[in-house]
């Protein structure tokens, strides 16, 4: 589906792109020259209002720098290009009185897509210019989302799977604890999801309050967080957890006789074995907690020959047990 626009209309696009993303909104023609730009080429010390000839767009860059730009134009018109992004550096258009040029020599990236006719010749060009630092910044707020969860901000599974291995690597023998607030589903289908998000981003924040020096929290899923509590022994970290059990029951007494009555259970588990074998456990541990009633600390055990067993070493069976 085409969609056409009109100028008025374009100009309203590019001040939203311009908005959302700080970027420098550039309109180009089949030379290269710039038909139009958002009101933010300010910032290059542009005025464009007071321009009777728009510039080349490759006379933003600095030095033989526009050289490397005009090809790059030259290459998208004629849809070859190899980069979707050029970068370059960009010295402000300011007097030197205002500005040294050498102190005020930042980079840019420009990406650039035709505009072609009906019979495929480009008419022109839609670019983006983007300060390279402001690249940069999305590139790792990118990353952290991916590591990240949104919610609490605290590290999320595939972040802590990764802890995991590492630990693995350096030989294991670490424990971990798997956390989950009782009865999520039931307060969310009673008080809805802003409420239950206010629990999570709560308990989110009371676990990094508990949290000892060393200590990696994550959380796994819309239910339950992770802790790998190193140089711990196992009977410690069953105290430690107990203590946030209770701890957080005592802090989250409802403020009226409406309001949910708040607890947490626990499963714990040692790191060995593999990332999914440790998650087992723990999570195996929680579930045996919660069929206990809530509010407290589950431990599975097992035989290591059973172990072996399930990854072929041995003919021995599993056997688990709630300690």
């Amino acid at each position: 589906m085409k969609m056409g626009l009109s100028d008025l209309e374009g100009r309203a696009l590019h001040g939203l792109i311009e908005e959302a993303s700080g970027d420098i909104v550039v309109r180009l023609d089949a030379q290269g020259f710039m038909v139009h730009a958002s009101d933010n080429i300010s910032d290059l010390g542009y005025d464009i209002s007071g321009m009777l000839v728009m510039p080349h767009v490759s006379d933003l860059a600095e030095g033989e720098h526009g050289d490397a730009v005009s090809a790059f134009v030259e290459k998208t018109m004629n849809g070859d290009s190899e980069s979707e992004w050029c970068e370059f550096p960009v010295i402000a258009n300011a007097p030197d009185a205002v500005f040294n040029p050498a102190d005020y020599r930042r980079w840019y990236a420009l990406s650039l897509r035709p505009v072609r006719d009906e019979s495929g010749v480009a008419q022109g060009a839609l670019g983006l210019l983007r300060s390279v630092q402001h690249k940069r910044v999305l590139e790792g707020e990118l990353h952290s989302r991916a590591v990240t969860d949104p919610l609490t901000g605290l590290a999320n599974r595939q972040a802590f799977c990764a802890s995991l291995r590492r630990h693995l690597a350096a030989g294991g023998g670490q424990h971990i604890a798997v956390l989950a607030v009782d009865s999520m589903r039931a307060m969310f289908m009673q008080y809805g999801q802003r409420t239950a998000d206010e629990i999570m981003w709560g308990f989110a924040k009371f676990l990094e309050t508990m949290a000892l020096p060393g200590h990696e929290i994550a959380q796994l899923d819309n239910e339950r967080f992770a802790v790998i509590l190193p140089n711990m022994s196992i009977s410690a970290v069953r105290e430690w957890a107990g203590d946030v059990l209770k701890t957080f029951s005592a802090l989250a007494l409802p403020s009226s006789p409406r309001g949910p009555q708040l607890s947490a259970s626990a499963g714990v588990a040692t790191v060995e074995c593999t990332v999914d074998w440790t998650l087992r456990q723990a999570e195996l541990s929680l579930v045996m907690a919660r069929a206990g009633g809530g509010m407290q600390v589950g431990n599975c055990g097992y035989d290591m020959a059973g172990v072996n067993a399930l990854y072929g070493a041995s003919t021995v069976g599993v056997a688990a047990s709630a300690r």
